[in-house]
């Protein structure tokens, strides 16, 4: 059974801090680079988070143009809101992803960044986000598929034991391999699938990799009970990793899955 976490103002802040990190600004940036956002244009972030992509697609698109964050997180529409506070272009409103309260083909592009993973219906998600999309939009979808991760660990069974963990706070954590046919049956025509890494092959204090390895030593310790782990071997696995990393053997790697589709 999926335990996902809940958004609250400190996991809020625990993300955008992650979201800051120099891995995730060149990650953001290949993002609006694929997206490739045009001055006018109307544009649908799905699942805005703390707000920092949707700051910058209000930028491209200019007073003439029209962004609308949405995330089902009080403590994310906070965020975005406020980011978005002096730009009149720009707007956030709570809502799903499996229910998009806009008319249809509302926009000219849609984009969506680590959300879709934690959305139990996706045919449903993919149709709302097909609907809203005028013909001939474009959206850009990325997702992590967490069998990419390699992550060096002095004990690789406790460190599957502590992954499989982590998997349950996610609806799919596999659904890149199932997402282009997914899309096709929306409607979609599929035009690129990219690889976009996390990697970090020496340790970074400020990084993708340590904010996440302390994100699963949170949720771990906090669900770990369920998968029959142990509070002592969930520290234990951490503990590790702060070894590793004064030795100067830390190593984490996992793949994002860009696709750009076309209404």
């Amino acid at each position: 059974m999926s335990q996902m976490i809940e958004f609250d103002e400190a996991a809020a802040r625990a993300v955008e801090a992650m979201y800051l990190t120099p891995d995730v600004v060149a990650q953001r940036a290949r993002v609006l680079d694929l997206l490739a956002p045009r001055p006018g244009e109307h544009i649908l972030d799905i699942g805005s988070g703390p707000g920092l992509l949707a700051e910058d697609l209000a930028r491209l698109v200019g007073t003439s143009g029209r962004v609308v964050g949405l995330d089902m997180a009080p403590a994310m529409v906070m965020m975005t809101r406020t980011r978005l506070a002096a730009m009149p272009q720009g707007e956030c409103v709570a809502g799903e992803a499996t229910k998009l309260d806009f008319p249809d083909g509302s926009f000219d592009a849609a984009v969506s960044t680590q959300v879709y993973e934690y959305v139990p219906d996706m045919p449903r998600a993919l149709a709302e986000l097909f609907r809203v999309l005028k013909p001939g939009g474009r959206a850009l979808i990325l997702d992590t598929d967490w069998r990419s991760v390699v992550w060096h660990s002095s004990d690789e069974a406790r460190m599957a034991r502590i992954l499989d963990c982590w998997d349950g706070h996610l609806a799919d954590p596999h659904l890149p391999a199932k997402l282009g046919p997914l899309l096709t049956k929306a409607g979609f025509h599929v035009r690129r699938v990219e690889i976009v890494p996390m990697l970090a092959s020496t340790w970074q204090p400020v990084s993708y990799a340590a904010g996440i390895m302390r994100a699963i030593h949170n949720y771990a310790r906090a669900n770990g009970a369920a998968k029959g782990i142990a509070a002592a071997d969930v520290q234990a696995w951490y503990d590790d990793q702060l070894r590793l990393v004064e030795r100067g053997a830390f190593f984490f790697s996992v793949n994002r899955y860009a696709f750009v589709v076309t209404r």
